[in-house]
């Protein structure tokens, strides 16, 4: 008995052994996407106003414009949707006016369209293209930077979808082209609001990073060019028009 007691008594001052605790792997990693993804979302922002802006001096080749004209395209299908965007979440000074970085892609587009390293012998396909991949990646920069401005996750999505397609509206519209938002061969607001909707939904449910904001531009960019190549539409203003009126 005697032996028993003291031994419950050493057990007792003795300290318990701890149990290892399971470390997270994955923390790191997560980490380090969420550090990287104001840099990221910036490069990705500049991206777009390239891709956009080299479907803009595109459009102004086709077209038969002189340099100026490109040029002209160039900032207005690259900074359009920005500087819109900006506007309604009541931004002081848009970023394509206050980051003197926003200059150099449309600049860089007219310049490599005027030097011929994009093909020009399928002008058109080349075109869209580029405009696929500015509608890509706008859609998701668009998206985040009105929830990270406060704008509610279902306002974002339609203020995402606006920052991908104005610039390539007013582009369409100053070239006296029928903008690829109104033609029926082929998605455009759609892909558009399915990148943004996912963008918002991401971020209300905290996965919102570098990676998924990847994934999601490419979804977004392959949507798009699958509908032109399938010919996917959406249903006429008419339910009585066909596709052969």
């Amino acid at each position: 008995m005697i032996t028993l007691s003291l031994w419950s008594l050493w057990r007792a001052a003795s300290p318990s052994p701890e149990l290892p605790t399971p470390s997270n792997e994955l923390g790191p990693v997560v980490q380090q996407l969420e550090d990287a993804l104001p840099t990221a979302l910036l490069v990705l922002d500049l991206l777009g106003v390239f891709f956009f802006a080299v479907s803009g001096s595109l459009l102004a080749a086709r077209r038969h414009f002189d340099i100026v004209g490109s040029l002209f395209l160039a900032f207005l299908a690259g900074l359009g949707g920005g500087v819109v965007r900006d506007l309604i979440i009541n931004q002081s000074v848009p970023n394509a006016f206050s980051n003197p970085l926003y200059l150099i892609p449309p600049t860089l587009a007219a310049a490599v369209v005027y030097a011929r390293m994009v093909r020009h012998d399928r002008m058109r396909r080349t075109l869209l293209v580029f405009d696929a991949a500015g509608l890509a990646l706008f859609c998701v920069t668009g998206a985040r930077t009105a929830l990270a401005a406060g704008i509610t996750p279902v306002m974002a999505v339609l203020l995402g979808m606006s920052t991908a397609v104005v610039g390539g509206l007013l582009r369409d519209v100053v070239a006296n082209e029928v903008p690829e938002i109104f033609n029926p061969r082929g998605l455009y607001a759609v892909p558009a609001l399915f990148g943004a909707g996912l963008t918002s939904l991401l971020w209300w449910l905290g996965w919102f990073n570098v990676l998924t904001a990847g994934l999601v531009m490419v979804a977004v960019f392959t949507f798009r060019l699958v509908s032109l190549r399938k010919r996917w539409m959406a249903p006429y203003a008419d339910r009585g028009l066909n596709p052969g009126r």
